[in-house]
């Protein structure tokens, strides 16, 4: 079987050799050779094995895969871990681990690469730049300055030649991903082309640095008026697409609870604050970070929450609010009915849903959690059991809820650290209140009715149209109807191997018979007393024969 292989050049096929390498030596094997890229690669199926320890789950070994690999595949597995509703909770909760932490590049490198971006020397900018980074991720890192007229900054400067390493890693896995769905059916459930194409979309947004600072003028402008958020500012003169030069956030990470408590801090009242900037950016906005692990929360000396690195934010749309409305509309009304409705109208139901199932499994746990006090619920257990009902129902949630909901978990674990005490949920009704009551003001009725309107009216000017157009190419014999039969590529695939050796096997029965009556005939050459012709037949015909024996036993399928 000829496997393509991803591009030619001769960097993509020694990556491709250390993916495969990897995958072996994490115990993935099978995999391999299910793809049949032993063959296509000439890679021995006993170099580089290694059983794995008995202990280690298939989850960690996913997970330290993915960071031998380096930074694509850590955001592979970050990706994969925002979307816990399609794979085991195991490993969701294993890839949430997933650190991109790696050594820093060398001094002289990332100076060279800052002033390569300011198109200026170091000291026409800086009065002074800390040669070794206060932070290294697999993306970037990030330096300490001072500006000329003395003001701190910091200096978030991406690895040189990241974008080719991730675009070469993305090909490559764009081509495993058509290998699993052709050989690997199993691998349809989790849509692999689709995850690697979500991949590239957020990876490519990630590396342009012109974005993030973007994001945070965006988020600036979001709590302008608030004054216990602090969002520090860009310097857009200093910023390019491979760098951002932006005021320094001087505080305390907002996990390092003793330090906070020893600077005289009240943690319960940044838990508060904290609280209402993730309701605000959440339900008001529709803008938030998506990535507000403890490294990336600081708490100022004055007590201002201050969020870094806005590489990876959420963004919801007015349609896509509307929708989270009516389905926390429903779970908080106890309506289980009204929350398969809301699904449906949103459009995430396989046309074969059972809806009776999906109702009776989504009121199994609003009844379970009705009646308890808001502060005795588990966010993230509430969590684990609505995204099984999604993954057995095969519901087709948008990334951009997933992505809501594991930064709104994300969120009440470093609310429990702060204050223990701290009822997320309630803390977050009037926000959904208000969220549901804003849909019934009179400005967006008037609004939706104008769409309505409007879309009545494209209807009614164009039916008469598109109808006419339709009869006219029926008239001329134009319209087609195409069908689509799904596995049928497999089953004309071993049809065509069982035709090829049922051929295979007349054309030994023609030379059997055709050798039988040459040997009952006295002509031509004689070996022994019987014609040479005949014996030759029979001895081509036998190794033909055994030929397709043993390509029929090879195959499992006699």
């Amino acid at each position: 079987m000829a496997i393509r292989r991803p591009g030619t050049t001769i960097r993509n096929i020694k990556r491709y050799r250390e993916i495969i390498t990897v995958l072996m030596k994490y115990g993935f094997g099978e995999i391999i050779g299910r793809l049949n890229l032993y063959t296509a690669y000439r890679i021995s199926r006993k170099i580089f094995r290694r059983i794995p320890a008995p202990e280690t789950s298939y989850a960690v070994r996913i997970r330290l895969a993915l960071e031998e690999l380096g930074p694509t595949f850590v955001k592979l597995g970050q990706v994969l871990s925002m979307r816990p509703f399609m794979i085991p909770a195991e490993l969701a909760v294993e890839l949430s681990k997933l650190q991109d932490e790696v050594a820093p590049v060398a001094s002289d490198v990332a100076i060279r690469a800052i002033e390569d971006n300011l198109g200026q020397s170091i000291p026409e900018v800086f009065m002074s730049l800390e040669p070794l980074p206060v932070a290294s991720a697999s993306l970037s890192q990030v330096h300490h300055a001072v500006l000329r007229d003395g003001t701190a900054v910091v200096v978030k400067i991406q690895r040189p030649n990241i974008k080719k390493i991730i675009d070469s890693d993305l090909i490559i896995l764009r081509e495993l991903a058509g290998l699993l769905v052709k050989y690997v059916p199993e691998s349809h459930q989790y849509d692999p082309i689709g995850i690697v194409d979500e991949l590239a979309k957020a990876t490519r947004k990630e590396i342009n640095f012109l974005l993030e600072a973007r994001n945070i003028e965006t988020f600036k402008r979001n709590f302008e008026n608030d004054p216990r958020i602090y969002v520090p500012g860009v310097y857009w003169k200093f910023t390019t697409r491979h760098m951002i030069v932006m005021d320094r956030v001087d505080g305390i990470k907002i996990s390092d609870i003793e330090k906070l408590i020893n600077s005289g801090i009240d943690t319960a009242e940044v838990c508060r604050v904290g609280g209402d900037m993730v309701f605000k950016m959440v339900f008001e906005h529709g803008f938030f970070h998506a990535d507000p692990h403890p490294g990336n929360l600081f708490v100022t000396r004055s007590g201002l929450i201050a969020p870094v690195d806005y590489g990876m934010m959420g963004v919801l749309s007015a349609t896509q609010l509307n929708q989270l409305a009516n389905i926390l509309a429903a779970v908080v009304s106890n309506d289980p009915a009204m929350v398969v409705y809301a699904f449906i109208k949103a459009r995430v139901l396989p046309d074969d849903a059972n809806l009776s199932s999906i109702e009776a499994d989504l009121n199994e746990i609003i009844t379970r959690y009705h009646k308890i006090p808001l502060a005795q619920i588990d966010m993230g257990t509430v969590a684990d059991e609505f995204f099984d009902v999604i993954r057995r129902h095969q519901i087709r949630m948008q990334s951009e809820f997933m992505t809501f909901a594991k930064a709104l978990i994300t969120y009440e674990e470093v609310a429990r650290t702060l204050d223990p005490n701290y009822d997320f949920i309630k803390s977050a009704e009037p926000y959904v209140r208000k969220l549901a009551v804003k849909r019934f003001k009179p400005s967006r009725i008037k609004r939706d009715i104008q769409i309505a309107l409007t879309e009545m009216h494209d209807l009614m000017v164009k039916l008469p149209l598109e109808v006419d157009e339709f009869l006219s190419k029926i008239n001329k014999g134009k319209i087609k109807v195409g069908l689509e039969v799904q596995g049928l590529e497999k089953l004309i695939l071993e049809l065509d191997k069982s035709s090829n050796r049922l051929s295979f096997a007349l054309i030994i029965a023609s030379i059997i018979v055709g050798s039988s009556l040459i040997m009952t005939l006295d002509v031509g050459l004689k070996i022994y007393g019987l014609p040479a012709l005949g014996l030759l037949g029979y001895i081509f015909a036998g190794i033909l024969g055994m030929g397709l024996a043993l390509s029929i036993l090879r195959s499992g399928k006699l």
